[in-house]
């Protein structure tokens, strides 16, 4: 099918731009409302511990199976369809939540409404395939923006409605901005088809997974951005239990804040953007994975200090947007007819690398402390810097070895057979 653009020429439209942008805010936020609220919720439903932290557990292996099984369904079906549909799933599911008489409801409904919030992850590769080449790095850092404002916003809107109106009355407020943002997705999205061959359902998962084979930019990339995120999931995992000791010695509400810290970074996305447009996609990260390295040492030395503290938190964020926006702006530009699948390969890795540095801060802190979790945070920074100079490197020696005349073959795409089952 071919993509009617919203325009004809001059780039993606500003309003269509800041709906997709709080649609993806929206819906990425759904997932991290009730992590404030678990005791309040616990105590109404009468539910115990173990089962209300699950609502945490529940939602992250939600959204994982969203990118694998659903996300690359955009290379399938119309991106529209399928953006409108997840989110009025989504809605529903809020519903649920919000009318939940018991923890085993409450824990069901969370997981199928983060199964269906990945809507926000068809959205953003919509959003590039919108876009003209030329502005794809600042379309993509403007959407980005708006996913994690909602993903750093969450838990104080949360702890604000909660005190006007109980924990359900987050729920409720989710769902009808959910329903409303079907709606205007529906009315104001153009028709995107898919771009590639027709296949199988089970074919398209396969060819997902084989983008890891064919692709050696995404493997990098994804490399990159996991560990990435990885470190800065060991610092937002491990503040809070900094900062309610000695010296600190701060409440829920004042840890709560210090999240705000993290908008400087949200914000600098569509910065990194403009400069990959203009041609500047390897210097944003090779920066941005420098800044992660650096951030650490007044992060450790923010034990004593709180003005290093938050030096070293802005400048870790600043450097995380810098090093995800870039690296969507080179995944996205390797097959646009793929895209989906190769932000489903791509998201996977990327939200696996946040998991997997939240539970290595549980363990590193129980054993280690602060400098531990410090040392943890420095040595999965110092990775991304090592990813992205072999990742150049290799770069530099294959277009080193590509044929000086004709047309370059490109060795990296995946055979017909492997797509068109």
């Amino acid at each position: 099918m071919t993509a009617t653009r919203p325009h004809a020429a001059g780039g993606t439209p500003r309003g269509l731009l800041l709906l997709m942008s709080v649609a993806t805010g929206l819906a990425v936020a759904g997932n991290y409302f009730a992590q404030p609220l678990l005791d309040l919720i616990g105590r109404e439903l009468g539910t115990g511990t173990s089962l209300v932290a699950l609502i945490v557990t529940a939602a992250q292996c939600g959204y994982a199976l969203g990118l694998i099984l659903l996300v690359p369904l955009g290379d399938l079906v119309d991106r529209r369809r399928l953006a409108v549909s997840l989110y009025a799933a989504t809605a529903v599911f809020l519903l649920v939540s919000a009318t939940a008489a018991n923890g085993t409801v409450l824990l069901a409904s969370t997981a199928l409404t983060a199964l269906t919030s990945v809507g926000a992850q068809v959205v953003v590769p919509f959003a590039a395939a919108l876009a003209d080449p030329a502005e794809r790095g600042r379309v993509v850092g403007t959407v980005m923006t708006g996913l994690m404002l909602g993903l750093l916003l969450a838990r104080t809107a949360s702890g604000a409605l909660s005190e006007l109106g109980g924990w359900r009355t987050v729920y409720w407020v989710n769902a009808a901005l959910m329903a409303l943002m079907a709606v205007l997705l529906r009315v104001f999205l153009p028709r995107l088809g898919a771009d590639g061959p027709r296949m199988s359902y089970s074919g398209l998962l396969r060819s997902t997974v084989a983008m890891f084979r064919y692709e050696p930019l995404l493997r990098w990339r994804a490399g990159i951005a996991a560990l990435s995120l990885a470190s800065f999931s060991v610092l937002w995992t491990a503040l809070t239990f900094l900062l309610v000791r000695p010296p600190y010695g701060w409440s829920e509400s004042a840890i709560g804040l210090v999240g705000l810290l993290g908008v400087a970074g949200a914000l600098t996305a569509t910065v990194a953007g403009r400069l990959a447009d203009r041609g500047h996609v390897q210097i944003v990260a090779g920066a941005g994975t420098v800044l992660l390295v650096a951030s650490w040492p007044a992060i450790a030395a923010g034990a004593h200090s709180l003005v290093l503290m938050v030096v070293g938190v802005v400048v870790l964020d600043l450097a995380h947007q810098a090093v995800l926006n870039s690296s969507q702006n080179v995944v996205y530009a390797l097959r646009p007819e793929a895209r989906n699948r190769i932000n489903s390969a791509f998201m996977t890795t990327f939200f696996v690398g946040g998991a997997a540095g939240s539970a290595l801060t549980s363990v590193v802190w129980a054993h280690g402390g602060w400098s531990g979790v410090c040392v943890l945070g420095a040595a999965l920074s110092a990775g991304t810097l090592v990813l992205w100079v072999l990742e150049r490197i290799t770069v530099s020696r294959a277009a080193g070895k590509r044929p000086s005349s004709g047309v370059v073959r490109d060795p990296v795409r995946i055979p017909a057979t492997t797509e068109g089952e």
